[in-house]
């Protein structure tokens, strides 16, 4: 799905797919190169088989969606989608963002607002009546990106390592 790019990047043409095997590498190289994933991931080549068997386990879930943002070939972000069932709101569905990654050299360059409008329109596509994500309570140059879009912090998060 061809997106225009942002007035800073004129010469963009920004795609979205769903991810394909040979996007693992660059994808877990964008979870790696971060501040909080430099701890918990690994990038090195090849990549750890527990990768791989999370991707199909995604690829093979109708539920679940891996996109990756392109430009000219080259991936350039990453996110997935959980699209979830529930009872509450009289039985509606609800998209949950996860992993937003952006290749490094492109921050701040309009591409993760790309990517969340994006998937947006990919949750009200699949007939998600809400959209909603979480994001590491240090992480306030988030916080305030997410805000820009519209999302409210109205829930307090809780996770347990296992």
């Amino acid at each position: 799905m061809p997106v225009p790019a942002p007035r800073d990047m004129p010469d963009t043409m920004i795609t979205f797919r769903k991810a394909v095997a040979s996007d693992l590498p660059d994808i877990v190289a964008m979870l790696a190169d971060d501040p909080l994933g430099a701890g918990r991931e690994d990038a090195s080549l090849p990549l750890a088989q527990g990768y791989v068997d999370a991707f199909n386990a995604i690829d093979a879930d109708p539920n679940q969606l891996l996109a990756v943002a392109v430009d000219g070939g080259e991936v350039i972000g990453t996110l997935q989608i959980s699209f979830l069932a529930g009872l509450s709101r009289k039985g509606a569905w609800r998209g949950q963002i996860e992993a937003v990654r952006g290749a490094g050299h492109r921050r701040s360059g309009g591409v993760g607002r790309l990517m969340i409008e994006w998937a947006i329109d990919a949750c009200r596509a699949r007939g998600c009546s809400l959209v909603q994500l979480t994001t590491d309570k240090g992480r306030a140059d988030a916080h305030r990106f997410y805000e820009s879009l519209g999302f409210t912090g109205s829930h307090l998060g809780y996770k347990k390592s296992l």
